[in-house]
């Protein structure tokens, strides 16, 4: 009997035998909570976290470790940053978010949020192509506008935005 071909790949994809390797250790032998200070476990995880820290650092060109957030997973990667930077603004006063229509969930329920909490928003249409127009991305950016969230790979539609072109 063969296996079903999987096709939802753009919701989860297998871990690359690579990544496996690599974190074989880390499931089996230091499996320890970084967080746990009190023992040899939580120490070699807590380096561990911190050298994958500054390694990320390195190469992504933070100008310090510390700049780099670990979370779970997109979902909550995208709330803490949609939430994180719009309700401070909103508690000073108006902020306002720009989004695409073809944006995940993801981005756009924590918009709806932050919309019934008195942000303004606007959700952009896109061409038939999945495309945005820059131009009207650029006219909708207003003096509050405090965040703009493009996904530049669609993961669903295989759309790439232009993004470099603005």
């Amino acid at each position: 009997m063969s296996l079903p071909i999987y096709l939802d790949h753009h919701a989860t994809t297998p871990v690359d035998p690579r990544v496996a390797e690599a974190m074989q250790p880390f499931l089996t032998e230091d499996f320890g909570n970084p967080a746990s200070a009190s023992h040899v476990y939580g120490w070699r995880a807590q380096a561990a976290v911190e050298k994958a820290r500054e390694s990320l650092a390195i190469h992504l060109g933070a100008a310090d470790p510390r700049e780099i957030v670990f979370t779970s997973g997109a979902t909550e990667s995208n709330n803490l940053a949609l939430l994180g930077v719009l309700r401070p603004r909103l508690r000073r006063g108006r902020a306002h978010v720009l989004t695409v229509a073809t944006e995940h969930s993801a981005v756009l329920d924590p918009c709806r949020a932050l919309v019934a909490e008195g942000c303004s928003a606007a959700l952009l249409p896109v061409a038939p192509d999945g495309l945005i127009d820059l131009a009207q991305l650029a006219d909708a950016v207003t003096e509050d506008t405090a965040l703009v969230s493009v996904m530049a790979a669609n993961n669903e539609i295989g759309v790439l935005q232009p993004l470099a072109e603005t």
